[in-house]
């Protein structure tokens, strides 16, 4: 009994002695991540809008952090899965503070992980991991020194023009399709750079002889060395033989659009050289001598109401596309109207262009309305290759009024960039601007209804007489904010891509010709005032049912 007794006593003072030890032992702890700053905003799933050249990210923790365990447990890595390197400082224990050793990539998107494997000084590791977002933007320093806005504009024109000037094709003087080219230059683009010489002229890049030169070299060229069909020429030419150069398969003849810009371009260089000299005589009689010889009136294809836009030797009306608003072409029907020789008549532009007023819209997208065309405008050089030559300050028809139409065009386009919906890079009032341009994916006619992410300076810059202010906080943002990616020595590259990191190396005749010419009918008026000035453009806009003072 005595023994039983003292068992006893001996169990009960072990459980009292083991709910003493329990009582004394303090009970482990959940490590946990309490909180996340990044450059001062707190608590986010993302983190965006961050400063590529300053980020700093600060960790607090609910005990204090075993620093061994650190490097391999928080990692910041790129989209390509490429880690970034880290240093790494301490406040507390419990505060961890880390900076890339390098500054990143602009508009570039980052994924810092935070891994259970990281633990306390105690051992406990992380109750869980944890992936952050992280978007950078740019680095927002000026990249060159400022300078006064007239002498930017003056930059950007000389710098661009160089492109028809200094990289026009050796043999030809025509403007090489685009960069890496070659031998192949474009028909459309050529009437470009002869609008851009013209500005070079009066604005001294090169002298006025020399532009009348380089001009005639062209006219020269076209008149002696290229085939033309039924007077109309091809879309690409060889520049050193003046041979066809196909743009695709069917298209190797004819191409309506390309010859009305071309000559828009003459047109306007036969306004411009009127001078009672030998030479500039013999330039406005060879011009003259092109422009009678297009039979516009043989593309209505068989008396259509209609003007057809291409035409093969070997594949005839293959290509079938009719001339058809709202797009580009309205400078077609312009100029076929205007024809001292082979003229089309107004019933051709109502029935062929208009569809009978079914070209109009009269929508309202982002507060604008829209006159005509597809839903949100389209891309922006629908407003631009037209309306080089053709003036439409204060000009309307039965159907619009043109200033408004192009206005309205660009604030829809411009509007669309800044409400973002598809949330690309970059995008906002000082970088936008969509229109047909290279692209990371390929060239397309990007637009609010073909968002690729891509944004072409030529956009916003040919769009200055419609959106002025707008149009120069777009230049300072190219110029001085991104100028290290895209300014170059023919002006700015043709597109960018900043979601993408994707900046194109070359530039498109296309594009860079309107920045040059439609820069200075902001400034000056003068191509417009040149083109409008012509009689037979009087008479052929006035036939369409057009009214603007100038007419």
């Amino acid at each position: 009994m005595l023994k039983w007794f003292y068992s006893y006593i001996l169990l009960i003072g072990i459980f009292l002695q083991a709910c003493s030890s329990d009582d004394n032992t303090p009970p482990i702890e959940n490590f946990t991540l309490e909180e996340i700053t990044i450059n001062g905003k707190t608590n986010q799933e993302a983190f965006s809008n961050i400063d590529p050249q300053n980020l700093s990210v600060e960790l607090k923790f609910s005990t204090a952090v075993d620093k061994s365990t650190v490097d391999g447990n928080i990692i910041l890595k790129d989209k390509g899965n490429q880690q970034i390197k880290l240093s790494y400082t301490y406040g507390d224990n419990k505060t961890v503070t880390l900076k890339p050793v390098a500054n990143l990539s602009s508009y570039s998107k980052y994924t810092l992980s935070i891994w259970p494997g990281l633990k306390s000084t105690a051992g406990v590791t992380l109750s869980t991991g944890k992936n952050y977002d992280i978007s950078t933007t740019i680095d927002m320093t000026d990249k060159f020194p400022r300078i006064p806005d007239e002498d930017l504009l003056d930059l950007v024109q000389s710098q661009t023009f160089k492109y028809f000037w200094e990289f026009g094709h050796p043999v030809s003087g025509m403007a090489r399709e685009r960069t890496t080219s070659g031998d192949v230059v474009t028909t459309g683009g050529t009437g470009f750079g002869v609008m851009a010489m013209i500005v070079a002229a009066e604005r001294g890049f090169v002298s006025k002889n020399d532009a009348l030169s380089r001009i005639q070299k062209i006219v020269t060229f076209l008149d002696t060395k290229c085939t033309s069909y039924h007077g109309v020429f091809s879309h690409w030419v060889n520049g050193a033989t003046g041979a066809t150069q196909p743009f695709s398969q069917y298209d190797d003849g004819a191409d309506l659009v390309e010859t009305a810009l071309l000559f828009q371009g003459l047109l306007t260089a036969r306004q411009y050289f009127k001078a009672n000299t030998t030479a500039e005589t013999k330039l406005r009689e060879d011009i003259t001598r092109l422009w009678e010889a297009i039979e516009w009136t043989w593309f209505q294809r068989d008396g259509q109401n209609a003007l057809y836009w291409h035409w093969s030797p070997n594949y005839g009306w293959q290509m079938n596309m009719k001339v058809s608003g709202w797009n580009e072409a309205l400078i077609v029907y312009a100029l076929a109207a205007s024809s001292p020789t082979h003229p089309i008549t107004a019933g051709v532009y109502k029935q062929g262009w208009t569809r009978n007023g079914a070209f109009t819209n009269g929508k309202s997208f982002y507060g604008y309305q829209l006159l005509l065309g597809e839903d949100n405008g389209g891309p922006l050089f629908f407003s631009h290759y037209s309306f080089l030559g053709i003036n439409p300050k204060d000009m309307k028809d039965q159907y619009a009024n043109y200033w408004t139409q192009n206005t309205n065009h660009t604030l829809i386009n411009y509007n669309y960039c800044i409400a973002n919906p598809k949330g690309y890079g970059g995008y906002s009032a000082d970088c936008w601007g969509l229109t047909a341009s290279d692209g990371d994916k390929g060239y397309s006619a990007h637009s609010p209804t073909n968002d690729r992410g891509v944004i072409a300076p030529t956009a916003a810059l040919s769009s200055m007489p419609y959106t002025p202010e707008e149009s120069m906080k777009a230049l300072h943002f190219f110029y001085y904010k991104l100028g290290d990616k895209l300014w170059s020595d023919y002006g700015f590259i043709d597109a960018f891509n900043l979601s993408e990191q994707w900046y194109d190396n070359q530039q498109i005749a296309i594009d860079q010709g309107p920045i040059v010419v439609m820069i200075e009918n902001y400034r000056t008026g003068l191509l417009w005032s040149l083109f409008m000035a012509d009689q037979e453009i009087k008479d052929g806009l006035r036939k369409l049912g057009f009214q603007s003072p100038e007419l």
